[in-house]
């Protein structure tokens, strides 16, 4: 029934958004960036826009939540624990915020960051022999 997926997470600046997950390793899908949100494409069918947060507030006729709270946890399967631990390093060096320390154990291994604008990224590896 479904084909794909489009979050929308609003970031307060859309070139410093940018540039923060480009230098993480994620990929802008162009045809749909411009000046008021930038697309990151994780795959086929999955894309995270950022819209800037006035943008994400017309679209939804209400104010995003703030930084005090959170509405929802970002979680991506990730294909190697390596990932997960590179991934989460280089966020964290660039100024995101180390919200836990990773979690290891037989069948999975995690961590998660905080994005410059709040937005928590749990970062996973399945272990398929263990599952």
């Amino acid at each position: 029934m479904f084909t794909g997926i489009f979050v929308n997470v609003p970031v307060s600046d859309v070139a410093k958004s940018r540039t923060f997950f480009e230098e993480v390793g994620f990929k802008v899908l162009e045809k749909y960036t411009g000046p008021k949100s930038v697309c990151l494409k994780l795959n086929e069918n999955i894309q995270v826009m950022l819209p800037e947060k006035s943008q994400f507030e017309l679209m939804l006729g209400k104010p995003a939540a703030d930084r005090s709270s959170s509405e929802v946890l970002i979680s991506l399967s990730c294909d190697s624990a390596e990932t997960v631990k590179k991934i989460t390093e280089k966020a964290i060096s660039l100024g995101a915020r180390k919200v836990n320390d990773f979690e290891e154990n037989e069948f999975m291994y995690s961590w998660n960051f905080e994005d410059l604008d709040g937005h928590v990224w749990d970062l996973f590896w399945m272990n398929p022999e263990n599952m």
